[in-house]
Formats: structure tokens, C-alpha cells, sequence
């Protein structure tokens, strides 16, 4: 069960911070931070693999002999398996040191937020991405997910469409306290 700390109104759009696991999430997607070829090994695809069944892996190859690798600014999506969540986005992380990464950053959460949109989810978890295993520093990170979804949200908050949450589900309390202090700087 996440616990939200914040949260910021854009219109019809709200954005939370919570603190949780992304795989108990009960929204219509969660967004994994995946690699290229969606292989879910470690970190948070690992765990959402791990909490939502080998269908992941099996719809994700499918998805990959289908489409190709993916895209930083195009997401695929699969079915969440055992997951409470209706559905995946996969999104790729950028890796820390691989060049162009705040762009690419910036490109994961609005290809996700324009997927959630395409496909009409009125509701969706975002974590922490590439902050682990891929090692982008934590508090630059979070300023540009959460710019992001405040930009997207700018937007997109007077139109009829149905994304109506936008919550970043993290996990260790330091996490939080870096999303909290960031989102309390651009929301004052």
C-alpha cells in the first residue's frame, strides 16, 4: 500500500510523490524502466517480473519480435500479468555516462504519459527511473521526471482525455526526501 506525501494540481491532472512498491500498485499502468530489448533482469523490471508472472517476459518478447528494440520515446506496453496495475509501459532508462541522458530521460516519461494517453488510462505510476542499476544521479533525475510531468500535464490538463493521475511510487526514504524537496522547489 503506498503512502502519498504531495501532491500539485494541473487542472484535471493531479501529480503525487509516494512512498511504496510500485508492483502493489492498483492504477490502470505502472511504468517499468526497462532496457532496449525489454530482458527484465534486475531492479524494478526484475521485481515486477518477479510479483507478476513469466507472462511479462513472454508478452515482452512477443512485443519485441513485433515491433524491435525500444525506443526511448516510444514505449511498448504489455498486459501486467499478476500485478494488481491493468497494464505495463515499458520505458527505456537511460544509463548514466552513455551521453544526451537528461533528453532521453525527459523522452521515457513523455512517451509513457503520451502512451497512457493513446491508450486511454486515466491513471499512472511512474518510478524512480534509471536511479538504480543504470546510476543517474538522484535528485538530477528527479527534477527532470518531475519537470516533465509537469510540462506534459501543463498541456494536456484542460483537454478531454482521461489521464487524470500522474504518481511517482519510490521506494527507499532516501528517494523520497530527494522527489519531495525537488517537487516542493518547482510546485512553491
Amino acid at each position: 500500500m503506498s503512502n502519498c506525501l504531495d501532491f500539485f494540481q494541473y487542472g484535471n491532472i493531479r501529480i503525487e510523490i509516494c512512498q511504496g512498491d510500485i508492483t502493489e500498485e492498483k492504477v490502470d499502468a505502472i511504468v517499468n524502466a526497462a532496457n532496449a530489448d525489454l530482458q527484465h533482469g534486475g531492479g524494478v523490471a526484475g521485481a515486477i517480473v518477479r510479483k507478476g508472472g513469466k507472462i511479462i517476459n513472454v508478452e515482452s518478447a512477443k512485443w519485441i519480435a513485433e515491433h524491435g528494440r525500444v525506443a526511448h520515446k516510444f514505449p511498448a506496453y504489455t498486459s501486467a500479468g499478476l500485478l494488481p496495475a491493468k497494464m505495463i509501459i515499458h520505458t527505456v532508462g537511460p544509463i548514466w555516462g552513455e551521453g544526451n541522458e537528461d533528453l532521453k530521460l525527459s523522452d521515457t516519461v513523455m512517451g509513457s504519459l503520451e502512451l497512457a494517453k493513446k491508450l486511454d488510462l486515466s491513471s499512472i505510476t511512474f518510478p524512480a527511473i534509471s536511479t538504480g542499476i543504470y546510476g543517474f544521479p538522484k535528485e538530477r533525475a528527479a527534477r527532470i521526471i518531475l519537470m516533465s510531468q509537469m510540462k506534459w500535464s501543463t498541456e494536456h490538463s484542460d483537454e478531454d482525455q482521461p489521464l487524470r493521475l500522474i504518481r511517482n511510487i519510490l521506494l527507499d526514504d532516501t528517494t523520497v526526501q530527494v522527489f519531495q524537496t525537488i517537487f516542493h522547489e518547482l510546485t512553491s
